[in-house]
């Protein structure tokens, strides 16, 4: 526009800007209009560093998840926008392209068998690789299907049934005896040993059908994680070097790595979320309680007891416990829980 107003001006000086534009037949707009330099955003700058740091540190994570961690460490900024510095940075995860398995249905699959709750159902599996060497490196890997928490990563040479109880019984005794634990048909799954672990602690084991690993869905979406960003991103030279970037790899994931199914919040962080909502509800079913006058203790007795049979100031016998083993809800902790494990590790024997 500016050539064509020098060129009026030649002919008939003081041409204005407005006349121009209404010859041209372009908005006045257009002319006033600076663009902004793709650097000079206020605020670019540290976030693409920023993205560009987490990018080298998780190379197989996408803007999603870039976007969600820099959501938990503070950074006031949407998925869009994250998206539009990421292409326009030029970063990309690569494309791996994986064979789709058919939707398998059994009855303890985890679509007829869902965890409803912390501690419900625990997906226990194995995956393999090697080391430097060559030599075999065995991972067991402990989920729990709800929180998503990953509760054990162990790692050795070769692991038996009797590895697989001990681990078990560890978390047991710590985390709290889960309703059920699903597995494959694997032998060391399904060997006497494991069998007689869970008729002591009162464990329903669901065995998923052979050769349908999509039932077993969490363990396999987990260990594609695991895969992904800690077997194929490390060279391991023996199984002590496995083992702590296995217990750093664990800690990051539980704590610090956003879960897409979690609404991008880790699942250390939503687990304890869970458990602050579970105190405030408890606490406010007591105040209630108190308000009416009526105390908690009767209700864990029978229910001839709940219509009189004790006076509302005497407290009921107390209730039979479901499993004698080991607690279910609470962790277990101390020489108490030390003396408790190795008694069902010797009973297993």
């Amino acid at each position: 526009m500016k050539h064509v107003q020098d060129h009026m001006n030649a002919s008939a000086p003081r041409v204005s800007e407005r006349r121009v534009c209404r010859v041209l037949g372009q908005p006045r707009s257009t002319q006033r209009y600076v663009a902004i330099s793709s650097g000079g955003r206020d605020g670019d700058e540290p976030l693409v560093r920023r993205m560009h740091e987490l990018v080298r540190q998780h190379p197989r994570r996408g803007y999603r998840m870039v976007w969600g961690m820099l959501r938990l460490e503070g950074w006031r900024v949407n998925k869009k926008r994250v998206h539009r510095l990421w292409r326009r940075e030029g970063l990309r995860v690569p494309q791996i392209q994986h064979k789709r398995a058919r939707l398998g249905h059994s009855a303890n699959g985890i679509l007829r068998r869902r965890a409803e709750h912390r501690n419900h159902v625990w997906c226990v599996d194995f995956i393999h690789d090697t080391d430097q060497r060559g030599r075999p490196l065995k991972w067991l890997s402990v989920v729990d299907e709800f929180t998503r928490e990953c509760l054990a990563l162990e790692v050795n040479r070769s692991m038996t049934a009797r590895a697989v109880a001990e681990v078990l019984i560890n978390l047991f005794t710590t985390r709290g005896v889960p309703a059920h634990t699903r597995c494959d048909n694997g032998p060391e799954f399904i060997a006497q040993t494991i069998r007689r672990l869970a008729t002591l602690t009162g464990v329903e084991t669901l065995y998923i059908a052979p050769g349908s690993p999509w039932e077993n869905g969490y363990a396999e979406s987990f260990h594609s994680r695991l895969r992904d960003e800690l077997l194929n991103a490390e060279v391991f030279e023996g199984v002590r070097e496995a083992r702590t970037l296995a217990a750093s790899w664990r800690h990051e994931y539980d704590h610090h790595r956003p879960h897409s199914s979690l609404g991008y919040v880790p699942p250390a962080v939503y687990a304890a979320g869970l458990a602050a909502g579970a105190s405030i509800a408890m606490m406010a079913t007591t105040a209630a309680l108190v308000t009416i006058g009526v105390t908690a203790m009767p209700l864990i007795g029978s229910e001839d007891q709940m219509e009189g049979s004790h006076s509302l100031g005497t407290p009921p016998p107390r209730a039979r416990r479901a499993r004698c083993s080991m607690p279910s809800g609470a962790a277990g902790t101390g020489p108490d829980a030390t003396n408790q494990r190795i008694d069902t590790i010797t009973r297993l024997s």
